[in-house]
């Protein structure tokens, strides 16, 4: 069975549910096949057609996909946000793409830095080999970056 086989086979009821890696594809065409199948729901006993009704399983599971589908989005902005300005967005645009003021993406990038760091002291702490998130210097480095002015860009190499 392959790993889209597998996936489809998966019954999702929460979040968790969603195997990490998952990709966002496969789990907004899951969450599009739940839904149509909620909306048939509501198309009146004598519909000419043939539909596929949706249950409540079906209901859940559009929620829990959507709710993943928000989860994975949502942590990967601020990474997004890190590679635009390292590889040189300037603070104006990357502020604009996300329909914030730079001082809230300036803001918003420190306060992701800062989790990375907690995420590497604390993996350090408990003896693992390879610590997740920032090291200090990669801290200071994403810091730094928030010191740029609102239209500086990193300078090409």
């Amino acid at each position: 069975m392959t790993d889209f086989e597998q996936w489809k086979a998966l019954q999702i009821r929460r979040p968790g549910d969603v195997p990490p890696g998952t990709p966002l594809s496969w789990q907004a065409d899951r969450a599009s096949e739940h839904a149509m199948r909620v909306w048939d729901a509501s198309l009146p006993a004598d519909f000419p057609h043939p539909v596929e009704r949706g249950t409540a399983q079906d209901s859940v599971a559009e929620l829990a996909l959507r709710e993943s589908i928000r989860r994975d989005v949502e942590n990967g902005r601020c990474t997004r946000l890190h590679i635009a300005l390292e590889l040189g967005a300037t603070w104006a645009e990357v502020a604009a793409a996300l329909d914030i003021s730079p001082e809230d993406a300036r803001a918003l990038l420190r306060q992701w830095a800062d989790g990375q760091h907690h995420l590497y002291v604390g993996d350090q702490e408990r003896g693992k080999e390879k610590p997740l998130g920032f090291t200090p210097d990669q801290h200071a480095a994403v810091i730094a970056l928030t010191e740029r002015g609102d239209d500086e860009g990193r300078t090409a190499q």
